[in-house]
């Protein structure tokens, strides 16, 4: 574990803008939720991927052939990640942060969690077009059945930050993308 997994040590900048993390399944539409919000935003909010994010600092302790994924090195990607939020709230910058992953971000790294969850039907067609193999598919398929990630954010952080919203159609995506920065302007009136 890492020293920064300490939820009551502050980050050493002040934050201006919140942070939000947008996480889910694998194909549930985690990218284009957070970079359509960084996007309507505007200069206000940066979209950081953290998978991308861990790809180019090389934040992999190896590789799992079976499953066909990366390994990844939680501590070595939670240091830079704290790195590179401060230096974005110094430059009075909020984040949208998108991982299919959520419970190894100390909880003070959010204000808002959203949870994208995504019918069956349509996961196993995006999963497909990705082309994931047969297995990977179904034990994706199966976490998101089985409410995986939402109960992981649900023990990860305040209840009151974790919000469980579908992202199955265009019009999802554009009522969730409207909702976050009707969220983010609110939160900004209450922070100044």
């Amino acid at each position: 574990m890492s020293d920064m997994e300490d939820d009551d040590a502050p980050m050493s900048v002040s934050r201006r803008r919140p942070n939000i993390l947008i996480t889910g399944s694998p194909g549930v539409g985690k990218t284009c939720t957070a970079a359509s919000i960084a996007k309507t935003m505007g200069s206000d909010m940066v979209h950081v991927n953290v998978g991308k994010f861990a790809e180019e600092h090389k934040c992999y302790e190896g590789r799992d052939e079976e499953l066909d994924t990366n390994i990844l090195d939680e501590d070595k990607l939670l240091d830079l990640l704290e790195i590179q939020f401060q230096q974005l709230a110094a430059a009075n910058k909020g984040i949208v942060a998108d991982f299919h992953v959520c419970e190894i971000f100390p909880e003070r790294f959010f204000d808002l969690v959203l949870v994208l969850r995504t019918k069956t039907e349509t996961l196993f067609d995006r999963l497909t077009a990705r082309g994931y193999s047969e297995r990977k598919r179904s034990e994706n398929m199966e976490a998101e059945i089985m409410q995986v990630i939402l109960e992981e954010a649900r023990a990860s952080y305040a209840t009151e930050i974790v919000h469980e919203v579908p992202s199955n159609t265009v019009a999802d995506l554009q009522s969730n993308v409207q909702r976050a920065c009707q969220w983010c302007d609110q939160w900004v009136a209450d922070h100044t």
